[in-house]
Parts: C-alpha cells; sequence; structure tokens
C-alpha cells in the first residue's frame, strides 16, 4: 500500500511517517517506482507508535525501545519494561502533584485565616 492508505489506516500523517522514517523509528519501505510501498507490518508499528505517544511516550523513549528492530515482531519485552518505567516515573510525578495540592490547601487556609484576622482587627479599630 502507499503512504496515504498508511496513514489513514494507522490514524497517522504522511508527514509524519516521513519524520519516523528520518528519525529511524520506521525502516524505509520498499519502493515501487517512485512510490514507497507499506506494508501491513509497517502500519502495525505505526498504529504501536501513535498509541505509545498517546500514554505519553516521547520518540526518544520509542527510538530505544525499537533499535536494532528488525523483522514482524516488536521487542515487547523491552517495550514492557519501558511501560514499567513510564508507571514508575507517573506515580512519582501523581505523589508529587498530590504533595503540591495538600501545600496549597494548607496555604489557602493559612491565607483565609490572615485575612479574617486582619478583618476582625480592622473592625475593632
Amino acid at each position: 500500500m502507499y503512504i496515504g492508505k498508511a496513514a489513514q489506516l494507522s490514524g497517522t500523517t504522511i508527514k509524519a511517517i516521513r519524520h519516523y522514517e528520518a528519525i529511524g523509528l520506521l525502516p524505509e519501505p520498499r519502493r515501487q517506482g517512485q512510490y514507497r510501498v507499506y506494508s501491513a507490518q509497517n502500519v502495525e508499528l505505526l498504529m504501536f507508535i501513535k498509541c505509545a505517544q498517546q500514554l505519553g511516550f516521547k520518540l526518544k523513549e520509542l527510538q530505544e525501545i525499537l533499535a536494532g528492530h528488525v523483522g514482524d515482531v516488536l521487542p515487547w519485552e523491552r517495550a514492557d519494561q519501558a511501560i514499567a518505567d513510564k508507571k514508575q516515573e507517573l506515580a512519582l510525578k501523581i505523589a508529587a502533584l498530590q504533595e503540591m495540592h495538600v501545600g496549597l490547601q494548607t496555604f489557602e487556609a493559612q491565607l483565609k485565616t490572615s485575612q479574617e484576622q486582619c478583618s476582625s482587627m480592622a473592625q475593632r479599630s
């Protein structure tokens, strides 16, 4: 299939496909004359890349996962490890955000107390 069909089936764009090829995420497709010809495996890889990006993976991380990838089988063990690492990273970020949220609530309460104290002092004067 040609690049337009591969883009349509994978939910990506032609521009993205060319970019993935340029940075080595997608292998150079075979050619039929001047046209790039993509296989079902190429479309599967494109869908994997798109899904991973939607779940927070950066292209650099995907390059590490797919480094040296050849053939039809994706490097699932590396992908599994990357997913575990990403989940741990997210858990740490969530914990940090929860701490910030608690800090903001405490700060807000302190400001309200200070405001009430200032208001009551102003009324006494």
